[in-house]
């Protein structure tokens, strides 16, 4: 159960490094985008189009890496207090009262938008002669079927946790930097220096 758990993780991370390189493409557009615009003053309609669907882009793709992280957004400031087993127990209740449904009803109603975007051709009107906006709105039932498959794991770590008592490990990636470790870092490198000084002097 732990290698699917993780497999599932490691699809999601990959799934999320891929569509992250989308910022380094919103980040090119852009600046060529400013500097057609004030600097060659040519500026071009569609690029507020296809800057708007990049970055919506890259926000769905990352949920369900953000999500097998375990880095979304918590509103309890009392969570991490709690033991594992009532973490689990409030996750779990919130995944299925709240998560499951939501996720269900985002894949459906996107895919309904998609199919009916393919259907007529469907391009932006935000902008003259926009771009087309079918593909865009594809991305929709993908990041739900992506967050839902996430979701399960997750379920499925939560009824672990309350077996077990524990949280069953994840797929590690990069992390956040710890002050508290990088203070402690720093503290050993000033120990070692000053023994290495002390040392000389003796000598």
């Amino acid at each position: 159960m732990q290698k699917l758990l993780l497999f599932i993780d490691k699809a999601s991370t990959f799934v999320g490094h891929c569509f992250s390189w989308l910022i380094v493409g919103l980040t090119l557009l852009i600046s060529y985008e400013v500097f057609s615009r004030y600097v060659l003053d040519s500026p071009h309609a569609w690029a507020f189009d296809v800057m708007i669907m990049l970055y919506g882009t890259l926000f769905m793709m990352a949920g369900a890496y953000t999500l097998s992280k375990n880095g979304h957004v918590r509103g309890d400031v009392l969570y991490g207090f709690f033991r594992p087993r009532t973490q689990a127990a409030i996750d779990l209740v919130l995944y299925i009262v709240f998560f499951i449904p939501g996720i269900i009803a985002l894949t459906y109603a996107g895919y309904s938008f998609a199919a009916e975007s393919w259907a007529i051709n469907e391009h932006s009107n935000i902008t003259a002669d926009g771009p087309p906006i079918y593909p865009f709105k594809t991305v929709i039932p993908m990041a739900g079927l992506m967050l839902l498959l996430q979701g399960i794991v997750e379920i499925v770590r939560c009824v672990i946790c309350l077996k077990q008592g524990c949280w069953p490990s994840r797929e590690e990636d990069v992390e956040e930097v710890d002050v508290d470790k990088l203070k402690a870092m720093v503290h050993a490198d000033d120990v070692q220096v000053n023994a290495a000084a002390a040392a000389q002097v003796k000598s």
